[in-house]
């Protein structure tokens, strides 16, 4: 229990609180000792709602591994700025030990001719390989990487010669580069959980010559999600015709299976279950088979909602707002978009300035930001009521209030631990 509660009260950090955190605590210490020093005299940050001893813990909370981990990079090469690039584009950073996972990769990589110079330069742009297991598998991933950014500089990529894992890894990701995969595709494939990378010749060939038959563009990200479904369903042989026949029973030929591939990979990616209660959720919520089918014709990732938001949203729009539910409005986040939006426009028909009817969902959903707060927010001549909109459409939910709750969280985990330490001592 301790731990998952430890878990879920990290993951708020880094979605939360991390980037206004980290950016207030300028590091200029350069040893080990200037490290310990700033840790006893951390300065807080003032979090509005907390109290001092509350911001007090979460800041050394955030902080308790970070000062080892930017020392040991420090002495790498690495800048400040650099470190907390890698902490927001990986946040699992936070997580790692500075001497048990860190060191040890580094070394390693300094053992196989990397320098520093080299070092600071290319983990910061895949900072995923320190947190990954067993120094090999980061090395080797660091070299593959490496060869990419070589490449890239020079304009041309050689395949080169060997056996084993980092040979297949190097002629798959050159024969990807030929085809033009740009490296930012190549890097998300490369860091991800899919082995496409590492397949042998005729399976990896096999798959990259299906994808490229269905017409997807290789510079674009839906390539490379199309390689990992397809890769992965490439090695139980009747899969693939098992998924189109789910899809033939509701009604969908197999040609609209595929174009629905190519606008969206993942729905041949997607188990039996999660599409019969897809095809049931609409079903349930009032609409037809036919509608059901044009609406993911209309907008594929409908199909892969989960219930639970899917009947959230169409509740929300079709009873309380009463709208048509269009399949693109599925996809916009409740709490960032709809919610802020309907309720500028319920405020503004409370105040009898936009009539008695709700505009249409297009004019408030569909619509940038930019026109959106243009048409029902700027236009009013009244700073306060325009103050007041605009709180309404910024309101993403109480931070403050949150981290108290975290923060209250592991205060009673500490008393409880105090509690259970007491009872032992007395045994």
């Amino acid at each position: 229990m301790y731990s998952l509660l430890i878990h879920g009260r990290k993951s708020l950090l880094r979605g939360s609180v991390q980037k206004h955190v980290f950016s207030a605590f300028p590091r200029t210490f350069s040893s080990v000792s200037d490290g310990q020093k700033w840790r006893r005299n951390l300065p807080v940050v003032a979090y509005e709602g907390l109290t001092l001893k509350q911001a007090e813990r979460l800041t050394r909370l955030v902080y308790s591994k970070q000062d080892a981990i930017l020392i040991l990079l420090r002495r790498h090469g690495f800048t400040d700025s650099q470190f907390g690039d890698m902490v927001v584009s990986y946040p699992p950073l936070f997580d790692l030990d500075a001497r048990k996972s860190i060191a040890p990769k580094l070394k390693f990589l300094r053992s196989r001719g990397a320098t520093s110079v080299e070092l600071s330069e290319i983990l910061p742009k895949i900072p995923k390989i320190l947190g990954m297991e067993g120094t090999k598998t980061a090395g080797l991933y660091y070299h593959v990487f490496k060869y990419m950014t070589t490449a890239n500089k020079s304009g041309n990529l050689a395949p080169l010669k060997g056996g084993g894992m980092q040979g297949n890894v190097m002629r798959n990701v050159w024969a990807l580069r030929e085809l033009g995969v740009p490296q930012n595709l190549l890097l998300s494939l490369l860091t991800s959980d899919n082995k496409l990378v590492f397949g042998k010749r005729r399976r990896f060939e096999e798959t990259v010559n299906k994808v490229v038959g269905k017409g997807l563009d290789p510079t674009k990200p839906k390539f490379v999600e199309a390689l990992k479904v397809i890769y992965k369903m490439s090695d139980k042989t009747e899969e693939e015709e098992e998924k189109i026949n789910i899809y033939k029973r509701l009604g969908f030929a197999v040609g609209d299976v595929w174009s629905l591939f190519k606008k969206f990979p993942r729905i041949l990616g997607l188990s039996e279950k999660n599409i019969s209660n897809s095809a049931e959720t609409f079903l349930s919520l009032g609409f037809s088979r036919d509608e059901f089918k044009m609406m993911i014709k209309r907008h594929p990732p409908c199909i892969a909602y989960s219930a639970e938001s899917v009947k959230k949203k169409a509740d929300f729009l079709m009873k309380e707002m009463k709208w048509s539910l269009c399949p693109k409005m599925l996809s916009y986040s409740m709490e960032e978009r709809i919610l802020p939006r309907c309720n500028v426009i319920k405020a503004l028909m409370s105040k009898g300035l936009i009539g008695s009817e709700f505009p249409s969902a297009a004019t408030v959903l569909i619509c940038t930001n930019e026109n959106f707060l243009k048409k029902f927010v700027r236009k009013h001549e009244d700073k306060e009521l325009v103050a007041e909109l605009m709180a309404l459409f910024t309101a993403r939910g109480d931070l403050a209030s949150c981290v108290k709750s975290m923060v209250a969280e592991e205060e009673e985990i500490l008393e409880l631990q105090a509690k259970v330490a007491s009872k032992e001592n007395r045994k």
